[in-house]
């Protein structure tokens, strides 16, 4: 049996401990053949790529371009199984992938953009997926390792009834609120959390990238789509998403600003910290999707602090649950970490494994 052939694009944190996983692969069933970066590509079919993909990419005098390698890749479908693993943030890449499914390569990706942006795209996709039979998958999108995309479609293929989805899907947010709130009326400002989470690496270089909820109405709009595709989600940014930024701070074009300036609320927040306290209740920021009632937002919300959303999470850990009609008197519960490059890698490694 031929081996898969796996096509790279994307060689950054992620997209190198990606490859660094799977070169590690005990008799592997995968051919690494092509690398690309933002400059350049190494394309090698016949020669595997090895552990010392880096220098071979760094002395490749192929420039970086999609469509050539597209071209290229047409031509081994015939002799196997043929794959890309799009390790990027990019929205042209994704634009890409019906072309590349029509073509009967088939699709594995954390990126966000495809299945989260304009619907018509994410159609598109799932046609082209039909039309060759070439697969897409894309666990890492939600959650990065964590089981959840692959969970919700099992539920959904064997007839269970998703009655709703709710969780704390961003890793930013979920360091942020464990810091924050944890049933005291009193605690750190919410100002030096945020500016400590961003020291350490938890935020984006700029804050408001996280505070604004759009990461998590992206993996909303992911979930919703994965249950069943609606007219109603035209992109995530159909999603009714409660911004934390306050409004005289929207638009400040430095992340260094933006904490700075951001005292200046720190008592907006203590007073919502102090209401959930006092009926003994912690603030989480939540994304739900809610079939029965059509409802799919994210926002700060207040839970009991016996919740499993203020005992169980630590750090930065997801944690969704599952209520469905199976699942009904209690929710199947997925925890654990929901970010960083060697779970969102092994996640997207585990993807390649379905093709098998």
């Amino acid at each position: 049996m031929s081996k898969i052939l796996v096509a790279v694009v994307g060689v950054g944190l992620v997209g190198s401990e990606f490859v660094n996983q799977l070169l590690s692969v005990s008799n592997s069933p995968f051919q690494l053949i092509s690398l690309t970066s933002s400059s350049r590509t190494l394309f090698s079919p016949e020669t595997p790529i090895g552990s010392s993909w880096k220098s071979q990419l760094s002395a490749s005098s192929e420039k970086a371009d999609i469509t050539v390698l597209t071209e290229k890749l047409k031509l081994l479908i015939d002799k196997a199984k043929v794959v890309v693993v799009d390790n990027t943030s990019s929205d042209v890449i994704a634009a890409l992938y019906p072309v590349w499914l029509k073509a009967g390569i088939s699709v594995i990706t954390p990126n966000k953009k495809a299945f989260s942006g304009p619907l018509s795209l994410y159609q598109d996709i799932l046609a082209s997926s039909k039309a060759s039979g070439a697969r897409f998958l894309n666990e890492s999108t939600v959650g990065a390792g964590l089981p959840i995309i692959n969970t919700l479609k099992e539920l959904v293929l064997t007839g269970d009834i998703i009655v709703k989805i709710e969780g704390v899907f961003s890793g930013t947010m979920s360091y942020i609120f464990n810091q924050y709130s944890n049933g005291s009326p009193d605690g750190p400002a919410f100002s030096s959390v945020v500016s400590e989470a961003r020291e350490k690496g938890y935020t984006e270089p700029h804050p408001a990238d996280d505070l604004n909820g759009f990461d998590v109405a992206r993996k909303l709009t992911i979930l919703s789509r994965t249950i069943a595709p609606s007219d109603s989600i035209q992109s995530f940014a159909s999603v009714q998403t409660a911004s934390l930024i306050p409004p005289a701070l929207e638009g400040i074009p430095t992340g260094d600003e933006f904490i700075a300036r951001l005292p200046q609320f720190d008592a907006e927040f203590d007073k919502m910290r102090k209401d959930a306290a006092k009926a003994e209740q912690v603030l989480r920021f939540v994304g739900v999707v809610d079939p029965v009632n059509g409802q799919v937002k994210a926002g700060l919300e207040r839970y009991p602090t016996s919740h499993p959303f203020a005992t169980s999470l630590g750090g930065s850990d997801n944690i969704v649950l599952f209520h469905t009609e199976r699942y009904g008197a209690r929710p199947l519960i997925v925890q654990g970490a929901g970010a960083g490059a060697a779970v969102t890698a092994m996640g997207v490694l585990g993807d390649l494994f379905k093709l098998v």
